[in-house]
């Protein structure tokens, strides 16, 4: 498998999925590199949360199950 060109931020997931952003982090800590799901440390030691396309798909599928 190649390695990812880009991620997505939790907040651009989150507008892209119109849900919640909180929400969309609580689910993900359930994640793993290999779902496509890492850490991102930006400066001053901010991190985010970022997501592969496979993330994406991973992180919708799992809300719409929670939502059932």
């Amino acid at each position: 498998m190649a390695a990812p060109s880009y991620v997505f931020t939790i907040a651009r997931v989150a507008e892209m999925l119109g849900e919640d952003e909180e929400w969309l982090s609580e689910l993900a800590e359930q994640f793993e590199p290999e779902d496509g799901c890492l850490w991102i440390r930006d400066v001053d030691d901010r991190v985010t949360l970022g997501f592969t396309a496979r993330g994406i798909e991973s992180l919708k599928d799992l809300s719409l199950d929670q939502k059932r």
